[in-house]
């Protein structure tokens, strides 16, 4: 296949010159009078490099350059001038130019250059084609390879594809607003905004007003009138972590909200109009509050449309060293400290550390490493105690020997103690592992009559 060449310049002379010698060498040449001709030429001409003439009227060949890498990165340009200065070379350059020509030049010259910046093009794409290739498989920023986030990728683009309420569930720290993210930057959505709001970390008052808004005069500090973060995020996305946290006497409002697409300001007798897509979070177990009546149903239903729970970092595993690689170079970087990977041990350490807090704790724990570095490996000793101390507890049941042999129930109780140990006592992880109610866990422990220590 013949290499696909547009010439612009200008000069009527000088292009025809240019695409006749270059025809004649085998080149396919289509030829523009103007910059903004040559743009409209590359609608509807896959070419595979530009020739263009730096001094023209209206735009410039470097303004050309310029707008050219903005929209076709790795196609080349070729910039030729009668007024080949040191000066003009280096905008060439910094303009994006392949290769820069004073005039005069031999055609051979000319083809020479053309027939490289197509090759270095062509090998761009092929190395740009294997990276995609050898990629891990990801999902917005997310990072991961284990087969637990492949599932999650797949299942979170058909979501992102939707706009009915999702929920996302998962222990504290395992990424919750990421994910949230992730599904809002893939969806129709992406071009409006993402606001997130943490429903535990204000009062039930403030709450009520920073989502649905306010009048002038509603409350005493109400000074003005303000708009709610759901009316905020028209076209786009509103997240609401923590949403388990959310006071009885709000739920009922949101629960409108949502039903009806509006939210009321306080203070206001009229409802305003939202489009914004509905995200929540939670690390509770809803279904149990629920039946204890501390989560209302028809709000658990309305907001639960479609489910993503997120695997804790402990089920991932090699991913905890991906992350970690991942933490290290970035904090490196910010740190401005030549930290390289980590020892056998330090490493080995990682993989065996239970990480109840999830990625948010492997984070702290590399930040805290690479502060406390002496060399270019992250060692041991630089990981936090609890890091280095950590022994995964065998549940031993018995040898051949009938007598060390044990019940049912003895087995029961130390899988259960195991499995609480795993996720630092959180009973909804436990519970969610174990695949019973978290009630069931409690009345568990209070018949092998174990005080159930607070949960963090």
């Amino acid at each position: 296949m013949k290499t696909r060449v547009i010439i612009v310049d200008d000069d009527q002379g000088m292009r025809d010159m240019l695409a006749a010698r270059l025809t004649h060498r085998g080149f396919a040449v289509t030829t523009c009078a103007s910059g903004g001709e040559a743009l409209d030429a590359l609608d509807r001409v896959d070419a595979d490099i530009v020739v263009s003439d730096v001094t023209m009227r209206g735009m410039t060949g470097v303004e050309l350059c310029r707008r050219l890498l903005e929209h076709r990165p790795n196609l080349p340009v070729v910039l030729i001038t009668a007024f080949g200065t040191m000066e003009l070379a280096i905008q060439a350059i910094r303009a994006g130019a392949y290769d820069f020509l004073p005039k005069p030049f031999e055609i051979d010259q000319l083809a020479i250059a053309i027939e490289r910046g197509v090759a270095l093009a062509q090998l761009k794409d092929e190395v740009q084609r294997l990276r995609r290739a050898v990629a891990p498989p990801g999902f917005g920023t997310l990072i991961g390879e284990s087969p637990r986030m492949t599932e999650l990728y797949q299942v979170l683009g058909k979501i992102a594809q939707s706009q009915a309420a999702v929920m996302i569930t998962g222990e504290s720290g395992t990424g919750k607003e990421l994910v949230a993210r992730a599904i809002h930057d893939a969806g129709e959505r992406a071009g409006g905004p993402f606001v997130a709001v943490n429903c535990a970390a204000m009062p039930a008052q403030l709450l009520e007003s920073e989502l649905f808004g306010h009048e002038k005069g509603a409350f005493t500090d109400a000074r003005s009138a303000k708009a709610g973060l759901f009316t905020t995020a028209n076209g786009g996305t509103i997240f609401l972590d923590e949403v388990g946290e959310l006071p009885l006497e709000m739920q009922p409002k949101l629960l409108r909200a949502l039903q009806q697409h509006a939210v009321r300001p306080v203070g206001s007798n009229a409802e305003v109009p939202f489009d914004a897509r509905v995200i929540t979070a939670t690390n509770r177990d809803l279904e149990t509050m629920v039946e204890e009546r501390r989560f209302r149903e028809d709000l658990y239903f309305r907001i639960n449309v479609l489910q993503v729970d997120l695997p804790p970092l402990r089920s991932r595993g090699g991913d905890v060293l991906v992350l970690a690689r991942h933490f290290l170079d970035k904090i490196a970087a910010r740190t401005q400290k030549r930290i390289v990977g980590f020892s056998p041990e330090a490493a080995q350490k990682l993989v065996a550390y239970a990480w109840p807090g999830n990625v948010r704790e492997l984070e702290n724990c590399i930040e805290r490493a690479v502060a406390l570095a002496s060399y270019d490996h992250i060692a041991v000793g630089d990981l936090p105690e609890k890091v280095r101390a950590f022994r995964s507890s065998q549940m031993v049941v018995g040898d051949d020997d009938p007598a060390t042999l044990v019940t049912l129930e003895e087995l029961e109780r130390r899988y259960v103690a195991r499995v609480l140990e795993s996720v630092a006592n959180n009973k909804a992880a436990a519970a969610r592992i174990l695949g019973i109610e978290r009630k069931t866990l409690y009345r568990m422990l209070e018949r092998w009559g174990e005080r159930p220590a607070p949960e963090p």
